[in-house]
């Protein structure tokens, strides 16, 4: 009877021995679940075209997940309960906060109809709308975002992050640096009231930024407004191309703060909330890309008072020189540093001027052309130091001095700006000025 009772004990402690591994599995493979869902949308989110949301169409912002089951939230606040409180802020996080306090009311989603493609109605394209991010110029109004976040609109839907919307028209865009202004309108559709006050973001100066800096980039990735993310500098000075222009915008930030499909038109702001630039795209795996302030600045005020920019042209095409662009010029001195002239357009201010690209003979050998050393008498080694200064220094009808490199001498060349063509006449990926 002892034996038999003993024997009984043992069954049933087996038998819960049982039911608690049983549980520890169900509770495993839920775990096991939740993270290969969560590696699933990470996944999409990645490979979603940044195309979709600020440039084609915005249909519907990611859904929350859903709740977790009950039982296994029960046993989380078990685990959290036996488990040592970890701080929840960082040595940045109060500034983190105050900036976000500071700007968010600044900070705008904005929002295109996109029309309908194709000859036939198609019910899936309805109701299609571009999406992207914008802020706060001046109290007049004027909102400061990407020119392909607006496209081709005339007239676009601005939210706050306080839910008050109101219409804007399109005052002015400049393709060139891929900027555009808006200006809020009344209407009756509009709950931005007239006597409410515009809270204009402050523009810093940009020039003084230096690699390793702390950076915030506030926007509405995706459709979720009010989106904060946070890095520093990763380098200053960047070239890169403008979208679908031809030409690149000059002295470019480059940060590693997220920007996604959604943010572009956006502020990138210091840790006092002062802009230092425009978000407007970026690659995956942290490069991201921010127009800069001082830019900003000089091109924006024109914008709003005369709708129009016009940027310095000298006409050809360029790249900074390496050794393998060196092995294709005659003559050439060792250890010259310079721009390579590429391609020359017909008739510009660069072909002018006598200015001798890249040719090549019968045989199809390539022989280098001039090689740019300095400018207005400023040495120069990459082909992003001739445009920096060229758009930060000249204007339309201004005289600049090329000292170029040519068959083992060197020479001077008087260029007479022009403005920039409406179209690129040239494409190439070495850049053009």
């Amino acid at each position: 009877m002892h034996n038999y009772s003993n024997n009984e004990k043992n069954r049933e402690t087996d038998k819960m021995s049982f039911n608690e591994n049983g549980t520890a599995i169900t509770r495993c493979k839920s775990t096991i679940f939740l993270f290969a869902v969560s590696l699933s949308l990470a996944f999409l989110l990645i490979h979603i075209s940044p195309g979709l949301i600020d440039s084609i169409a915005y249909t519907q912002p990611p859904q929350p997940q859903q709740r977790l089951q009950n039982g296994y939230n029960s046993d989380l606040r078990q685990a959290n309960a036996s488990s040592p409180v970890l701080p929840l802020t960082t040595p940045n996080s109060s500034v983190f906060n105050d900036v976000f306090k500071q700007t968010q009311g600044s900070v705008v989603q904005i929002t295109r109809s996109v029309p309908q493609t194709g000859i036939a109605a198609d019910p899936s394209q309805e109701n299609r709308t571009g999406l992207g991010s914008g802020f706060v110029f001046d109290q007049e109004g004027h909102i400061i975002t990407n020119n392909h976040v607006v496209a081709n609109a005339k007239v676009v839907d601005v939210t706050f992050t306080n839910g008050d919307r109101s219409r804007a028209n399109v005052t002015a865009v400049d393709p060139y640096v891929d900027l555009a202004v808006l200006k809020i309108i009344e209407t009756e559709n509009n709950t931005l009231g007239q006597e409410e006050h515009l809270n204009a973001l402050q523009l810093a100066n940009s020039s003084a930024l230096q690699v390793g800096d702390l950076v915030i980039a506030i926007g509405n990735p995706y459709g979720l407004a009010g989106t904060m993310t946070t890095g520093i500098v990763s380098q200053v000075g960047r070239l890169v191309p403008a979208p679908n222009i031809g030409f690149s915008i000059p002295d470019v930030i480059q940060t590693d703060a997220a920007v996604n499909p959604g943010n572009s038109g956006g502020p990138l702001l210091d840790t006092k909330g002062r802009v230092v630039g425009v978000t407007f795209g970026g690659f995956p795996g942290g490069v991201n890309f921010a127009i800069p302030s001082n830019l900003v600045q000089k091109i924006v005020l024109p914008l709003i008072d005369e709708g129009n920019y016009t940027h310095p042209y000298l006409g050809f095409t360029g790249a900074t020189l390496t050794s393998d662009l060196a092995a294709s010029i005659a003559n050439i001195t060792q250890n010259l540093k310079g721009v390579s002239v590429n391609t020359i357009v017909q008739a510009g201010p660069a072909d002018k001027a006598g200015l001798s690209g890249t040719t090549i003979d019968q045989y199809g050998r390539k022989h280098g052309g001039d090689v740019i050393v300095a400018v207005d008498g400023d040495k120069i080694r990459e082909f992003e130091q001739l445009v920096s200064y060229i758009e930060g220094n000249k204007s339309p009808g201004d005289n600049v001095v090329l000292s170029v490199f040519r068959n083992g001498s060197l020479i001077d060349l008087d260029v007479v700006l022009e403005e920039r063509p409406l179209s690129s006449p040239q494409h190439n990926i070495t850049g053009q000025s």
